[in-house]
C-alpha cells in the first residue's frame, strides 16, 4: 500500500502512468517533483516545450498537463490511496500547475455520488496504457446513447461539458476546421513549428513528437476532420484511405477560460478518453480551429452561445492507434526529501 516516503520504483511507476497522457504534438510539456516527506507530487509546466505559434497562450500546454494530472490521480487511486489535488496552489509560481498528495483512502459516504466512491477512479486505470490516438478511418457504427451519456457525465465530473454535435452545429465545426487547416498551410511559421515536432522513426529513436508511423493514412475522401502531420512531405508507401463520411464529433468546453479552466479541461478530456477506451471506442483530435483565436469562439453552441471551446474530439469504432514515444521518466521526475 502507498504511504508517505514512497520508494523510487513506486514513484517512477506513478509518473510513468501520468506521462502516458496525450499532449499537443506529443510535446509532453510537463515536469514532476516528488517530496518524500509529505508524500506529495508537484506538476510543473516545462517552458522549453511551449509552442509560440500554435499555442501562444499556453492553453494547449495546460490541457496536456491536465491530462497527465488526471492519469496521476487515477494511478494513485489504483494504488489504494486518495489523490488530494490542488490546482495552481501558489500564484507566485505560475509554472506550478498542481499538487497531488497521496492521502489515506477516503471513507465511503452513503450521501456521496457513485463517482466519488472509493475506487471509482481506479476502474479507469487499465485504459491508461490502452489509450492511443487513432488517425485511421472509423466505421459507421453509432455510439450508443448510454455510452454518450457516460462520457458526458465523465466530463462533468471534472468541471467541463461534453456535447456530441448535431446539425447544423456539426457542419459549422467541420467547416471551421477545414478553414483553419487552410490557414495553417499558408502560415509558414506554424507549419515549421509542426514539422519540428514530427519524427522519422527510421532514422532516429524518438522520445517525443509525432512519429511517422502514427501519422495514419492520407485521406482520399470522407468528411472526417484529420490533421496530416506529414504536411507536404511525401512518405513512400504511405497508403490512401477513405475516411468516414459522417464523423462523430464532440465538443469539450468550460464555463470560463482561465488557466485553472484549461487544467480542468485537460482532466475532463483524459477522463473521457479513458472511459471511451474502456467502452471500445477510439479517438483523435480536430484542434485546428481551436488553435486560432479568430475561429475558436465560433465553435461554441450557436443556440446558446455558452461556454469556451477547449477541444474537438472525433470518436468512433475503428483500429487502435500505435503507441507514441514517451520521454524517459528520469528526464521529467525529480525526487526530494
Amino acid at each position: 500500500m502507498l504511504a508517505q516516503g514512497l520508494d523510487v520504483t513506486a514513484v517512477a511507476g506513478l509518473v510513468s502512468d501520468a506521462t502516458a497522457a496525450p499532449s499537443m504534438h506529443n510535446a509532453q510539456p510537463w515536469r514532476f517533483r516528488y517530496a518524500t516527506g509529505s508524500g506529495t507530487f508537484a506538476l510543473f509546466a516545462d517552458p522549453g516545450r511551449v509552442m509560440p505559434y500554435a499555442d501562444p497562450t499556453t492553453r494547449g500546454l495546460h490541457i496536456g498537463c491536465g491530462a497527465a494530472l488526471l492519469n496521476l490521480r487515477v494511478a494513485v487511486a489504483h494504488a489504494g490511496r486518495n489523490p488530494v489535488t490542488a490546482l495552481l496552489p501558489d500564484p507566485a509560481v505560475p509554472e506550478l500547475l498542481a499538487t497531488v498528495r497521496t492521502g489515506a483512502p477516503p471513507a465511503a459516504s452513503p450521501a456521496a455520488p457513485p463517482s466519488a466512491a472509493p475506487g471509482a477512479m481506479a476502474v479507469l486505470y487499465p485504459a491508461i496504457r490502452d489509450r492511443h490516438t487513432s488517425r485511421y478511418p472509423y466505421t459507421g457504427q453509432e455510439i450508443p446513447q448510454d455510452v454518450r451519456a457516460a462520457l458526458h457525465n465523465a466530463a462533468r465530473e471534472e468541471g467541463a461539458e461534453l456535447a456530441f454535435l448535431r446539425e447544423p452545429h456539426l457542419q459549422a465545426v467541420l467547416d471551421l476546421t477545414r478553414d483553419a487547416k487552410g490557414y495553417d498551410l499558408m502560415d509558414a511559421d506554424k507549419s515549421a513549428e509542426t514539422e519540428r515536432w514530427t519524427r522519422d522513426a527510421h532514422t532516429e529513436a524518438p522520445t517525443d513528437g509525432v512519429p511517422d508511423y502514427a501519422f495514419g493514412p492520407r485521406k482520399a475522401a470522407g468528411g472526417a476532420p484529420t490533421r496530416d502531420f506529414a504536411g507536404r512531405t511525401a512518405h513512400p508507401g504511405r497508403p490512401l484511405a477513405d475516411f468516414e463520411k459522417h464523423p462523430r464529433l464532440a465538443l469539450l468546453s468550460t464555463a470560463a477560460d482561465e488557466p485553472a479552466d484549461w487544467l480542468r479541461a485537460g482532466q475532463a478530456l483524459e477522463r473521457v478518453l479513458l472511459l471511451a477506451t474502456l467502452h471500445g471506442l477510439v479517438a483523435s483530435f480536430a484542434t485546428q480551429a481551436v488553435e486560432r483565436p479568430d475561429l475558436r469562439w465560433l465553435l461554441r453552441d450557436p443556440l446558446t452561445g455558452a461556454g469556451h471551446a477547449q477541444m474537438v474530439l472525433r470518436l468512433g469504432y475503428g483500429p487502435r492507434g500505435p503507441s507514441s514515444p514517451r520521454r524517459p521518466v528520469q528526464e521529467v521526475l525529480t525526487i526530494e526529501d
